[in-house]
């Protein structure tokens, strides 16, 4: 069972990124994905999530409306477009795994395996 985060990289500020979460091991559809970020001396934090009963996407107010998940079911693999990024968006990016009931789809702890991470930064 592993998955494989990538995509990240370095841009500007009002760029974008697609962020690539592949999986290998078990059947992605089956599960709910979630993206989490964590910056330097911050908490790991909830971004993005698309559950594994229904294919309505969460997001983090924070990110609402220039983020995107979505998940291609042939190739196994989650997606996170990040359009207008801001500075404040650099962070390492990691997908995770799990089932988890919509009221703990932020829980770090419940989540069954993560990625490797990405890293993101914004900079002018």
């Amino acid at each position: 069972v592993q998955l494989q985060a990538s995509g990240g990289g370095l841009v500007q500020p009002g760029g974008t990124l697609k962020l690539s979460c592949v999986a290998s091991g078990f059947t992605l559809s089956a599960y709910t994905v979630s993206w989490f970020r964590q910056a330097p001396g911050k908490e790991r934090e909830w971004v993005s999530a698309i559950r594994h009963t229904d294919t309505n996407p969460r997001y983090a107010d924070s990110v609402k409306g220039r983020f995107t998940i979505s998940r291609d079911n042939a190739k196994n693999t989650a997606y996170l477009q990040m359009n207008s990024l801001k500075p404040e968006d650099t962070a390492t990016y990691y997908c995770a795994r799990g089932r988890p009931s919509l009221g703990a789809i932020r829980n770090v702890q419940i989540y069954y395996d993560w990625g490797q991470g990405t890293q993101v930064t914004v900079s002018s």
